[in-house]
């Protein structure tokens, strides 16, 4: 069937439910709009679902939940999993609540136990609550920091990561062949719960969480020294942070948090940002007018979903606000870590820093200087994750950090995710740290630009949304694939790295060896004086995705010679 038989079809087939056909029959004639609805199948990625919420099968609604829910309900049965279970968490988005309930609810009707929570969670406490449960799997109902009318699907295996090879593919094969609603199953809530099958969990897997969170501190004394003097102020953006954020915080024994009151209920509707993503300026604008007013050292923003952290800190001798790239938040946690316990004697044997391809490359200096081993994996988190797993199979190294650029670090095992709740305890804990000794957060990056050289990163993306979109994406790929440049302004091309071919070609000698890492669809170029740039589509939205970095001699070098590197990334 074409889209537009399809769409006639959920006009009028009865498993669609009433509210689904009064919303469709608002766009009738509109052929725009339902092409964009109807013109293919909501794609379940190797992360899962994420889309904008509304009728058709390329939204994220209930029916396209179900479908997703099937495909990895039969992935579980195909591994023996049922008895195990899979626990489900959600966050503040609209719908999320719903979406959880009826996987958990087709997860049952296939004989699969579920755990779901009470209400909303951070996505870092479902990682956990996977291993603590012992269960299969995982789901997370979340669009992370997309805008508003978006919302999506996460899917977790036993490890407590996100789903790697071989289960990404496998389950994504295993979805492609629920082609029918007929398909999917589902049942009624009571009788799940009769069944034993339907299972609330909550403060039980809170208090364990939150034990965990506070074993990553090293330096109890040091916060309690400067409990009342250190002034924090946090804002949740609407989402899951507040009640575990607050909760870490006020155990630790911090006295000065200050949460931004209009910020500070969970809203799907985010009736205060347009964007509730912790990398952009405008997020931060009621936190900043609280800081200002209470003089604070450090302002913290965590994504609805509480994976990622934003910062800025006051620059004393400026009065202003400074904001923090993620890299920069992560290299003063993970310099804080691995000088503290190297000094105090309790870094593990054979430590490991484990870091994505497009982080800073202030990773690999700060990781030599402590003599830990640097490990770098593909973009995203769960290649992190599934470091740790392969660390204790192998009996390898010791996982004692981990980071990514786009604003997600771990410290500790507990989770398997990035964790916004434990940077957020961190960095204040590094900030009281610092503070002891008369110094800022913004004091304390400037020392390790000094120490290990004046690294800077950016980030550029072009939205292409819809069919059209995707072919450009595509061509875009294939031309840097096939003719990549020599020279990108000042730097000269090194080294190209193709992920999807697993090949690194030295252009200076022609030498082609392997990349090391799984097949991805990312070219990495190696450039002159330190430099370096990345491209990939994004796995989540319609975006290509340009990333690069640089080394200078001071923070103005540094800022010139990133700005030349953009733009020539980008006119290439």
């Amino acid at each position: 069937m074409d889209y537009r038989e399809i769409y006639n079809q959920w006009c009028t087939d009865p498993y669609f439910d009433e509210d689904t056909k009064a919303e469709l029959a608002q766009i009738r004639g509109n052929g725009t709009e339902i092409e964009d609805r109807f013109y293919r199948q909501l794609e379940f990625g190797t992360g899962g679902l994420r889309g904008v919420i509304g009728a058709g099968t390329n939204r994220m609604n209930i029916y396209t939940v179900r479908q997703a829910t099937q495909g990895l309900a039969n992935y579980i049965i195909s591994q023996n999993g049922q008895e195990k279970g899979v626990a489900i968490a959600y966050d503040s988005r609209i719908m999320s609540p719903e979406f959880a309930r009826e996987a958990a609810l087709c997860l049952n009707a296939n004989g699969i136990r579920t755990y779901l929570f009470e209400s909303l969670r951070p996505t870092p406490e479902l990682s956990f609550a996977v291993r603590k449960l012992a269960c299969i799997a995982g789901i997370v109902i979340t669009a992370s920091h997309n805008p508003r009318e978006y919302n999506g699907y996460k899917v977790y295996w036993e490890d407590g990561a996100q789903i790697t090879p071989p289960h990404d593919k496998n389950i994504l094969a295993e979805v492609a062949k629920v082609t029918s609603f007929s398909q999917v199953r589902t049942m009624e809530e009571e009788t799940a719960k009769e069944a034993g099958l339907f299972r609330i969990i909550g403060a039980e897997v809170d208090d364990s969480y939150m034990e965990e969170l506070k074993k990553q501190s090293i330096h109890p004394e040091v916060i309690r020294e400067m409990a009342k003097d250190i002034r924090i102020v946090y804002t949740p953006l609407h989402g899951t942070g507040n009640l575990p954020v607050r909760r870490v915080l006020k155990e630790l024994g911090f006295e000065q948090v200050h949460v931004v009151k209009e910020q500070e209920l969970p809203d799907g509707t985010f009736p205060t940002v347009a964007y509730p993503n912790p990398e952009s300026p405008k997020a931060f604008e009621l936190a900043l007018n609280l800081a200002k007013k209470i003089d604070a050292d450090i302002v913290l923003a965590t994504d609805p979903d509480a994976d990622r952290l934003g910062v800025y800190c006051k620059d004393t001798k400026t009065g202003e606000y400074v904001s923090f790239t993620g890299n920069m938040s992560g290299m003063l946690i993970a310099d804080y870590i691995l000088r503290e316990r190297t000094a105090a004697g309790t870094m593990p044997e054979n430590p490991a820093l484990v870091e994505t391809i497009v982080t800073t490359d202030m990773a690999k200096a700060v990781a030599a200087a402590y003599g830990v081993k640097l490990i770098e994996v593909l973009t995203g988190f769960k290649y992190i994750g599934e470091q740790i797993k392969l660390f204790e199979e192998q009996q390898t190294y010791h996982y004692v950090f981990g980071l990514e650029e786009s604003y997600g670090c771990l410290a500790g095992t507990y989770a398997r995710d990035k964790d916004a709740c434990v940077a957020v305890m961190m960095l204040c804990e590094v900030a009281s740290w610092y503070k002891k000794q008369g110094k800022t957060l913004w004091d304390a990056m400037t020392e390790l630009y000094e120490k290990y050289g004046y690294y800077k990163e950016g980030l550029e993306t072009k939205t292409l949304k819809g069919i059209d979109g995707a072919a450009q994406i595509k061509g875009l790929m294939r031309e840097a694939r096939e003719n990549p440049p020599k020279r990108l302004g000042a730097f000269e091309v090194l080294a190209v790295r193709d992920y999807k071919e697993d090949t690194r070609r030295d252009l200076r000698t022609g030498e082609v060896t392997e990349t090391g890492l799984p097949s991805s669809n990312v070219l990495y170029y190696e450039l002159s004086d330190n430099a370096w740039c990345c491209i990939r589509p994004s796995g989540t939205e319609p975006k290509i995705k340009y990333y690069f970095g640089v080394k200078g001699s001071s923070l103005s070098d540094a800022e010139e010679k990133l700005e030349g590197l953009k733009r020539a990334l980008l006119e290439s």
